[in-house]
């Protein structure tokens, strides 16, 4: 027996044997033997190029990678990409907080010393973040890694949108948008979210009507009040009647107008509306073509409209207001109490203000039908019923996707503008110049806009041979992304190839601490992967971001859990020691004849095999991985070894031989069903086992899957 069994399980020196599963090449599917028929392959979701590993990575990455072990000893031409994400405003804005320390800031800053400032930043950073997802022990193709801004990408890219401008999805047009005050871009939906809040709402004195508003200092130029048509209380006036009203600034000429979309059953049911900062009050003003005016400047701060509240910021003016029409008797009363959804930024909570600015938009309602289409179709499924029905919602009520960014870290949008006069100007989409007077839009894409071809672009689309791998098996990501990055790549897939980009979709939840809470840096309650390795190694870490996270549900993660696999991975350790001690003198061969308990005990060790394999295909690694520890402490630490130190006292010569044999292939079995979850101790173990029918392969890496007899 090799000496180092003699010692305790050395998990520090993983990095070794990671190495050579890199020499070997086996990562790369070229390089497995071409009896390899069936193609596996799994397109890891690609982290912020600029970050470190989170433990919502830490699930995400030990997931995929079960899953490309199990498919690689199956027999699979197996093929796990990475890649590293620009992540556009997310990284624009830390690198902001850069140039802040050194006293700078990036607006004056000419747009091409800013970018290669960005990038030089970026990829002096980027190999710290492949390196923590090495340290986990994912067994992917590095010689295939690809990053959201490698020119391919950016031309494929750019392709696609002038295609789709060219046939009709994509439209330039100047709508109601989310504005971020604070780092001065435009946001989609899917990057905002609503935050509860609560704050004061104010009731005034509108002419004969009374309205409520939160935002008072949106209220300057506020010309309509809408009523429901069939509101009682205001029967007596008639569509389109004016009123003379005394207003914030002096008196104004109001004009009444019915429409349904007033809510008869809030308040007083009449509202005055400000079609620059509401989505409603604009599709308002577009249906009866009102005049929409801005009230708020791009830094959120009041404009000329406002008069002596000019040049204040909006929760310096909000109150001021409010006193100003107090004086004046307008002021009804206030619910100091007013809870309230307020969109923010879904990455700096920073409250969003609606503008109008012209933008690029996908036209997402075709687009959408087809995606749901290929659902109804059964062309790829969502694991996870209430994942699916979100998945539906979003997809049955589209929203047009507003693509465009003010910001200078991310693909420039390959359009043309020239100024033709009197706010007109011609547009032309391409990406080379089409001739003199035109200067290109400065915006870039939504990172999603590019990441949503991330299936496509890492297969070399549309000419890489390595389309053959596309559709991909399953893309398995955080349950966040179903309506954000998730309809995205379905929607490219079939514009582009016609076809989806997985068959599917498994999500998982959110990782939290102890109480329930969601991990994060803010809070200071979050687990770094990589701590967790080096303190207690990567296969009990990687246990723990499995068992008892079944798909789509939260998982709790504590140092407690991750000590509890470390102590597990001992057990395996010493359950080898045990074994190889007692196999040494005995001559290995596949047709022994074994004992009736022993027997037994392999008809027992066919099921378990049946059991893992069966769970691992139904993307079930949680009760996989918790059945394995279990009957790896309990039955064969507790039972089995315990029966065999019996056996070794008082059993006959044909009993001794028999078990030493059942023990080896035990111990070669469970090597093999533990290595997707476990890869570094069965590596370490695997390759000093005695040569026998069980040890197939060199590396366990490539070794054969155990195949279960159903007639054991």
């Amino acid at each position: 027996m090799n000496q180092k069994f003699l010692q305790p399980y050395q998990f520090s020196e993983e990095s070794d044997i990671y190495k050579e599963w890199e020499d070997s090449g086996y990562f790369n599917p070229d390089n497995l033997s071409k009896g390899r028929i069936k193609k596996y392959c799994i397109v890891m979701p690609p982290p912020n190029a600029n970050g470190r590993l989170h433990s919502g990575h830490g699930t995400d990455f030990t997931l995929k990678d079960i899953l490309i072990r199990f498919y690689r000893m199956k027999g699979y031409q197996t093929l796990l990409i990475p890649g590293s994400d620009h992540a556009g405003f997310e990284t624009q804005g830390q690198y902001e907080k850069e140039l802040k320390k050194q006293g700078r800031s990036r607006f004056g800053m000419d747009d091409k010393d800013l970018y290669k400032e960005i990038f030089d930043f970026v990829m002096s950073h980027k190999h710290i973040m492949e390196e923590d997802i090495k340290k986990l022990g994912i067994s992917c193709d590095w010689s295939r890694n690809k990053f959201t801004l490698d020119k391919d990408v950016v031309s494929t890219t750019c392709d696609t949108f002038i295609k789709m401008y060219n046939e009709g999805f994509i439209y330039r047009g100047k709508r109601c948008i989310h504005w971020n005050p604070k780092f001065q871009t435009s946001l989609s939906d899917i990057e905002t979210k609503f935050k509860d809040e609560k704050g004061k709402f104010y009731y005034f004195k509108y002419g004969p009507f009374v309205i409520g508003t939160a935002r008072p200092e949106t209220k300057f130029s506020d010309k309509y009040i809408i009523v429901h048509p069939d509101d009682k209380r205001y029967k007596k006036y008639k569509n389109k009647q004016k009123f003379s009203v005394e207003w914030i600034n002096g008196p104004i000429e109001a004009t009444l107008i019915k429409d349904e979309v007033a809510n008869m059953e809030m308040g007083s049911g009449a509202m005055t509306i400000t079609p620059w900062h509401s989505q409603v009050d604009f599709d308002l003003a577009c249906k009866y073509d009102l005049p929409i005016e801005q009230i708020i400047d791009w830094n959120g701060k009041l404009l000329p409209i406002a008069g002596e509240f000019e040049g204040l910021n909006i929760s310096a003016a909000r109150e001021k207001i409010v006193e100003k029409l107090k004086k004046k008797g307008l002021l009804v009363k206030i619910d100091e109490n007013y809870e309230h959804a307020v969109r923010v930024c879904d990455r700096t909570n920073v409250v969003v203000e609606p503008q109008v600015k012209s933008q690029w938009f996908v036209k997402m309602d075709n687009l959408s039908k087809s995606s749901l289409d290929a659902l109804d179709e059964g062309r790829y499924k969502i694991l996870t019923k209430t994942h699916e029905k979100i998945f539906r919602h979003w997809m049955n009520n589209p929203i047009d996707w507003n693509i465009s960014r003010q910001i200078v870290w991310g693909i420039q949008i390959p359009a043309w503008f020239k100024d033709k006069g009197l706010d007109t100007e011609e547009i032309k989409v391409g990406k080379d110049c089409p001739g003199d007077g035109f200067i290109q839009d400065t915006d870039t894409f939504d990172t999603w806009f590019s990441s949503g071809h991330w299936p496509l672009v890492t297969l070399g689309y549309p000419n890489s041979s390595d389309m053959e791998f596309y559709p991909t098996q399953v893309m398995e990501t955080g349950a966040d992304l179903i309506f954000k990055w998730v309809p995205r790549m379905i929607i490219f897939g079939l514009y582009l190839k016609k076809e989806v980009p997985f068959k599917d979709i498994y999500l998982h939840g959110m990782t939290q601490d102890a109480k329930g809470v969601k991990m994060s840096k803010s809070k200071g309650n979050g687990l770094s992967p990589v701590d967790l390795v080096d303190e207690f190694g990567t296969d009990a870490t990687r246990m723990s971001f499995v068992v008892a996270t079944p798909p789509g549900m939260n998982t709790i993660l504590t140092k407690d859990k991750v000590r509890a696999y470390k102590k597990f991975t001992n057990k395996v350790w010493n359950i080898t020691r045990f074994i190889l001690e007692n196999i040494k003198d005995i001559e290995l061969k596949e047709d022994k004849i074994y004992q009736e308990k022993d027997i037994k005990i392999l008809k027992n060790l066919n099921t378990e095999i049946s059991f893992v394999t069966e769970h691992i295909e139904k993307y079930r690694m949680d009760l996989a991985a918790e059945r394995l520890y279990h009957y790896v402490w309990h039955d064969v630490a507790d039972k089995i070894l315990e029966d065999t130190k019996e056996i070794f006292k008082t059993g006959t010569k044909e009993e001794i031989q028999s078990r030493k044999q059942t023990l080896y292939v035990i111990l070669t079995t469970s090597l093999k069903l533990l290595h997707p979850f476990m890869p570094f101790i069965t590596e370490t173990i695997w390759k000093d086992l005695p040569e026998g029918f069980m040890k197939d392969e060199k590396l366990i890496i490539i070794s054969k899957w155990p195949n279960y007899d159903k007639n054991k």
